[in-house]
């Protein structure tokens, strides 16, 4: 099907601009913060921002280098037993975010390398999948474009609550212009409208 400007899309050229897009979103949300800010656990399971992309580097290496026999170059997350509960949703201290934000650019990049040489129908094999696991370019690209946009969501709502910082990316934040004011008496209206809807409940 054409697009406005009578385009026929090609679906990888597509998925994947998306996929850059998301990725590029996740690393904005950490523009502008303190060390403290980016590692900080903001929700009772612990989520924090720079743990956010690690994880989405060591998923990303995982989905788009051994599962199709393009093995990302570097280990991604240490494999010892002491790497500690959960080790790929957070930055040891040792781990700078500067380390942390070129991993993932260059795990993208060879991604993108994979993504780009394969068809969409190149069969891949993902051992955590059980069953499964035989899958093609096209399943796990769809699935990594979901996982960072869910994880881009999240990364939205952190930085939201620790400055007020919102938005799809700099260039385009993808919400209503209003100032300050106009927000804080929006929200007090949804407020009032939960309480009033909990109370006829």
């Amino acid at each position: 099907m054409a697009d406005k400007l009578g385009r026929i899309p090609d679906e990888k050229t597509d998925l994947l601009g998306y996929l850059r897009n998301a990725r590029e979103a996740v690393l904005w949300k950490l523009d502008g913060l303190s060390d403290y800010d980016v590692r900080r656990p903001l929700t009772p399971t612990g989520t924090n921002l720079l743990g956010l992309v690690k994880h989405l580097a060591y998923v990303d290496a995982g989905y788009f280098g051994a599962t199709f026999g393009r093995p990302f170059p570097e280990t991604v997350l240490p494999e010892d037993e002491g790497a500690g509960f959960n080790a790929d949703m957070y930055a040891s201290a040792d781990e700078t975010r500067e380390q942390i934000e070129d991993l993932y650019r260059r795990v993208g990049a060879h991604s993108d390398a994979t993504i780009e040489a394969l068809p969409l129908d190149a069969p891949g094999d993902v051992p955590w999948w059980g069953d499964a696991g035989k899958t093609t370019l096209h399943s796990v690209l769809v699935h990594m474009l979901a996982e960072t946009a869910r994880h881009a969501g999240h990364a939205d709502i952190l930085r939201e609550s620790i400055d007020g910082v919102a938005g799809l990316r700099a260039a385009n934040s993808n919400l209503p212009e209003a100032d300050p004011a106009q927000w804080s008496s929006y929200r007090d209206r949804l407020e009032e409208i939960a309480r009033t809807a909990t109370a006829s409940a």
